[in-house]
């Protein structure tokens, strides 16, 4: 199989795609003004204690406070020792710290209101709520996982020769500082003991930092920031199955490469910048898989589709025969969908981040045997998906109910804002978005038209947002493709989109590029 990262940088995004053999299976999309929250560190403040749904709230910070179920807590003693011993400079390194157990779930967990502890985000908030903490601390490196206040050495069930496994341990071993935990990572094996003891030192100097924040800054306060989501991605899924990693900005591309060049020599080749006219998502047709991926219904090769529906509570997916005629009977016909269903509903899990409850609604299917040929081909097909999930058999009603881990916020709501119409009914694409259509647009223009003067009209709001623009972005856009744009406020445009006329004759040429 042919894995392939692309990374394309736009002045409102970065856009990544993750390709299988050609095909689009994740895509991730990182905003500066909305920095993701997953795998930071924070010093909070206990706002309340809430027995009666086994949780506190932490203010760290944010719009809302962040949201700590007792069952993502040690014991409170440990919890508080941890930024006492920070704070007193280590006057109890003797004293050995174990692992403690996770409290009942009907006792109280004993926290105070006004105390002060160190949670680690886990679940980006979303809508109302806000994110979701553990008090289980793990800084991420590119060979190890640095667990303070720890004792043990783990390693990824994905190393699976034996003599590899014992020799990362006692490396490891050998290599682990006091009342810290280490857990080898997969792209671990192979490594020598140098590139190891490197990345070990990496992350002590990132602990060292947070105990600086904490010991003179009051909470709450971020103490530990994880990487933005492209070195993110280079960190966790460069893994020796990529054949190529392709950035198409210049600036992106020299971070990117001094990054894998000193912890990844080995992978430097497989980076390379994208020199084409042609914009980079369009070249590999990711655009057109992305706009995809956003419509509620999703065609099958045969003929059939799948409805996607997202509400409060779950997601719901429809399975449905659409244009599919088939020349058996309707048992085997419904079987034929059905799995053909479940590995594009596998597909779109990955793609869109979907996570949480989800429910599935499959063809009625008759034969028992078939409903177990489709739970497993649809078990099959997750097998590739990092985030955890977990099925139940198809119940007579040919209802499949599962649940996906859910960390990022779904694709559909990092792209899309709510209309100001509608009040969430419906989706428009984001002003971020917007502009990266504009881009794109006039790249593919560039490339196939010599002509030089052009007029662009946009909705008031778009006209406003481009107009207030920070960067200058028309400018940019002028100058790198050496064109002439008038931007003109139309209220007849729609307001997530745009109309481009040729200057000179008035001509309406949108659909065109």
């Amino acid at each position: 199989m042919k894995k392939q990262i692309l990374i394309s940088e736009t002045s409102k995004e970065t856009r990544i795609a993750i390709l299988e053999d050609g095909e689009l299976v994740e895509f991730f999309v990182e905003k500066p003004e909305h920095y993701r929250m997953v795998g930071n560190i924070y010093k909070g403040k206990v706002e309340n204690v809430i027995d009666a749904i086994q949780a506190a709230f932490v203010d760290i910070g944010y719009h809302y406070n962040a949201f700590l179920p007792f069952s993502e807590m040690d014991d409170p003693a440990s919890v508080s020792a941890m930024i006492e011993s920070i704070v007193r400079d280590g006057e109890d390194e003797t004293t050995t710290r174990t692992r403690r157990k996770k409290p009942h779930p009907n006792n109280s967990i004993g926290l105070k209101k006004d105390q002060e502890i160190l949670v680690q985000v886990i679940k980006e908030p979303f809508a109302q709520k806000g994110p979701r903490v553990t008090t289980d601390l793990s800084i991420p490196g590119r060979f190890l996982v640095l667990v303070p206040n720890q004792e043990y050495v783990g390693i990824s069930k994905k190393i699976s020769r034996r003599d590899e496994k014992k020799r990362l341990r006692q490396v490891v071993y050998d290599l682990k500082p006091k009342n810290f935990g280490l857990i080898i990572r997969t792209v671990a094996e192979g490594q020598d003991e140098k590139v190891i003891k490197n990345d070990l030192n990496d992350l002590l100097q990132k602990w060292n930092q947070l105990e600086a924040r904490v010991k003179n800054e009051p909470a709450p306060v971020c103490a530990y920031r994880d990487m933005e989501i492209t070195s993110m991605v280079i960190r966790d899924l460069l893994t020796p199955d990529i054949d190529q990693i392709i950035v198409d900005s210049k600036s992106l591309y020299k971070k990117l490469y001094a990054y894998i060049k000193s912890v990844s020599p080995q992978f430097v080749k497989k980076i390379s910048y994208h020199s084409s006219r042609n914009p980079l998502f369009y070249e590999y047709k990711v655009e057109k898989e992305f706009e995809k991926s956003l419509n509620k219904k999703v065609w099958l090769k045969s003929g059939g589709f799948i409805v996607i529906e997202h509400t409060e509570a779950m997601t719901t997916i429809d399975v449905n025969s659409g244009k599919f005629i088939g020349k058996k009977d309707h048992e085997r016909n419904s079987l034929k969908i059905n799995l053909e269903a479940s590995k594009e509903i596998a597909r779109q899990l990955r793609l869109r981040d979907i996570g949480g409850l989800i429910v599935i609604d499959y063809i009625d299917m008759e034969d028992d045997e078939n409903r177990q040929k489709v739970y497993h081909e649809l078990k099959r097909a997750l097998y590739q998906d990092r985030a955890k999930v977990a099925l139940s058999p198809i119940s007579n009603f040919g209802l499949l109910e599962m649940t996906r881990q859910r960390t990022r916020v779904n694709l559909l709501y990092s792209v899309s804002e709510e209309c100001p119409l509608c009040h969430g009914s419906g989706r428009i694409s984001s002003k971020e978005s917007v502009v990266t259509k504009i881009e794109g647009w006039f790249r593919r223009f560039k490339v196939s038209s010599k002509s030089k003067r052009l007029a662009i009209h946009l909705h008031p709001v778009m006209y406003e947002y481009i107009q207030n623009s920070t960067n200058n972005v028309m400018r940019k856009i002028q100058w790198h493709n050496f064109l002439r744009i008038k931007i003109v406020e139309d209220a007849s445009v729609p307001v997530d989109d745009f109309r481009v006329y040729l200057a000179k004759t008035g001509e309406d040429i949108t659909d065109q590029y």
